[in-house]
């Protein structure tokens, strides 16, 4: 069509799903215009594209009103795409194998808006274990997963997290003060792992690494936990090098063009 870009010309099927794509890709709330400097449509194009993947579920607008995140529709997808049988059946034999050699519960699991939800599980034969089934959402302040989620968000999102939630106090040792939180996160994120000591659940301690995209952001966490009558810190992080090679084939495996690693 005369006068017409060769983007303004995208059917507009195509255009909803490159503006998913952008927002996922970004992988912090993004406004449309900054999504808009990829696709270079129309500003009330851009606009009404947003406003329809929000009224659908599949964005939803962050709490300073001009950002969106990934809403609800778009989560679910991406965990079912995660969960297609083929991928599934090799993350289950890295978990499997993981939770041989350690000899305990391991664990894949997704940011979930505000919480970690459990995607994958390998539970230990060992009849003492804490029960914490797929599909189980825990906190993201005092869990080995979800601190090491909050310590990959950008300063500006993580103050305005944390400034919206209450940091409930489930132990006596969780920590419930921001700015302490907020220096452990700045530990973990130099570290590039994270400790639960006792935080979640008496007696439980867990360590977490992060599962990567193509892109080296955090995509899920893979953990274990462990009672402490078994397990104390110092013997936990022997098995921190097991960890990350297992989080590094589960990074290949999901992100790999044909679903194999």
């Amino acid at each position: 069509m005369d006068g017409e870009s060769p983007k303004e010309t995208i059917p507009t099927n195509l255009r909803l799903l490159l503006v998913l794509e952008e927002v996922a890709r970004s992988g912090v709330p993004i406004t449309p215009t900054e999504v808009n400097a990829k696709l270079e449509l129309p500003k009330p194009t851009i606009h009404r594209l947003f406003a329809t993947l929000e009224e659908e579920g599949f964005l939803q607008r962050d709490m300073d009103g001009r950002t969106y995140s990934p809403g609800p529709r778009m989560r679910i997808l991406a965990a079912s795409t995660l969960s297609s049988l083929r991928i599934r059946t090799a993350r289950q034999a890295i978990l499997k194998r993981l939770s041989t050699e350690i000899g305990e519960t391991c664990n894949i699991a997704m940011p979930d808006r505000d919480a970690m939800i459990y995607l994958e599980r390998v539970e230990t034969e060992w009849p003492l274990r804490i029960q914490l089934p797929q599909g189980t959402r825990v906190p993201l302040h005092c869990t080995a997963s979800g601190k090491l989620y909050l310590s990959t968000l950008a300063p500006n999102h993580l103050l305005r997290f944390l400034n919206a939630i209450e940091l409930g106090q489930h132990t006596e040792n969780t920590i419930t003060d921001r700015d302490a939180l907020m220096a452990e996160l700045d530990v973990i994120q130099r570290q590039g792992y994270s400790l639960d000591r006792e935080e979640f659940m008496p007696s439980m301690i867990a360590v977490a690494v992060p599962v990567l995209d193509s892109n080296d952001r955090l995509m899920a966490t893979l953990a274990f936990h462990a009672p402490t009558q078994r397990f104390d810190i110092d013997r936990a992080l022997q098995h921190l090098e097991a960890l990350r090679t297992a989080s590094g084939e589960l990074s290949l495996l999901i992100s790999s063009d044909d679903g194999t690693a």
